[in-house]
């Protein structure tokens, strides 16, 4: 029992520092990634085009020094032609130490969220496989689809990023 209570605290404090949430928008839908994985927010630039990458990889960039593949997550999820304006975001994100740039419609605020405002995400035929999901958040009347962006942006098909950027 007392094991139990102890793995319970240890996890407690981790769980404190991931539970901030970068909130952003992909079409009508708001979604959050751990902010921990966030490195900075960047305006929308066109990418260089790479020649026989998947649609919703753009391109890739060069940010100081560093080659970054940039992802439409419009694109990647279906969610309909993307427009770039003003308020179009790239997410720069530190993933297992590979930067990538993710393309979003915008980026509102960051949200802490207790563990009880996480709810299971629900199996449905979404456009984001639920593997990829950490949950539901909500705070107020909102409500945050949870991406596991890690698991996203190394799986199988997005495993192209790390031919590309190499």
């Amino acid at each position: 029992m007392m094991q139990t209570t102890a793995a319970t605290a240890s996890e407690t404090a981790d769980d404190i520092a991931a539970r901030e949430f970068l909130a952003f928008t992909l079409g009508k839908e708001e979604y959050g990634i751990h902010i921990l994985k966030v490195q900075e927010l960047r305006g929308y630039e066109e990418p260089t085009r790479i020649a026989n990458a998947p649609d919703f990889i753009k391109g890739v960039v060069n940010l100081r020094g560093i080659i970054v593949p940039i992802v439409d997550m419009r694109i990647k999820f279906n969610l309909g032609t993307p427009t770039y304006d003003q308020f179009t975001v790239v997410i720069i994100l530190n993933i297992n130490g590979r930067v990538v740039g993710m393309v979003v419609d915008s980026v509102s605020d960051v949200i802490t969220l207790s563990p009880d405002q996480v709810k299971p995400a629900p199996e449905m035929g979404t456009a984001l496989n639920t593997d990829y999901l950490i949950g539901l958040g909500t705070v107020d009347q909102r409500m945050l689809i949870l991406v596991d962006i890690d698991k996203l942006m190394s799986s199988a098909e997005m495993g192209l990023i790390e031919n590309i950027a190499r």
